[in-house]
């Protein structure tokens, strides 16, 4: 069965709870969206059942980001991910996209419990010329990518014996 992740904002007027089947935070993004809305190191996406969250205080404190892909260059257009994040505080919550209605991607610093198990290793996406040379990589065993890794969140999850059906 999924483990129900709880989550919440910082300033405390957002809480969330959904059930995951990929709980383990093991990849950070460091495109420039992730950077700028999650913090300089980037952003820890969970996995998570669409269907299965709800929102137990503050959905009125809900605001929606849609990132603005390629700013400034002739393709430039709007994403189709939602980012909700605290209207309050700012914290990011989760990011949904059409594309994928059923899944949902908790931010892992938004999760309060279970506590997030430490990977043995951790996998750098997007590791493009987006990455300011001040940014430093998580210490300890990491394997990076230009773009995104071969393994989906749920295939990662499955190939290392992490996934909860």
């Amino acid at each position: 069965m999924p483990v129900e992740l709880k989550g919440s904002c910082h300033c405390g007027t957002v809480k969330f709870t959904v059930q995951s089947s990929t709980p383990v935070p093991y990849q950070v993004c460091l495109c420039s969206i992730c950077r700028k809305v999650g913090g300089v190191g980037g952003s820890i996406n969970l996995g998570a059942h669409a269907d299965t969250l709800q929102i137990t205080e503050g959905k009125e404190h809900i605001s929606i980001y849609n990132a603005v892909l390629n700013r400034g260059q002739a393709n430039q257009s709007i994403a189709t991910s939602e980012r909700h994040f605290c209207s309050k505080c700012s914290a990011m919550l989760w990011l949904w996209d059409e594309t994928w209605p059923e899944l949902l991607h908790p931010f892992a610093s938004a999760i309060d419990s279970p506590e997030l198990k430490d990977p043995e290793e951790m996998v750098i996406c997007l590791l493009t010329n987006s990455k300011p040379d001040y940014v430093r990589l998580p210490g300890g065993k990491t394997k990076t990518y230009t773009g995104y890794p071969p393994l989906s969140i749920e295939e990662w999850h499955k190939e290392h014996g992490e996934y909860i059906p």
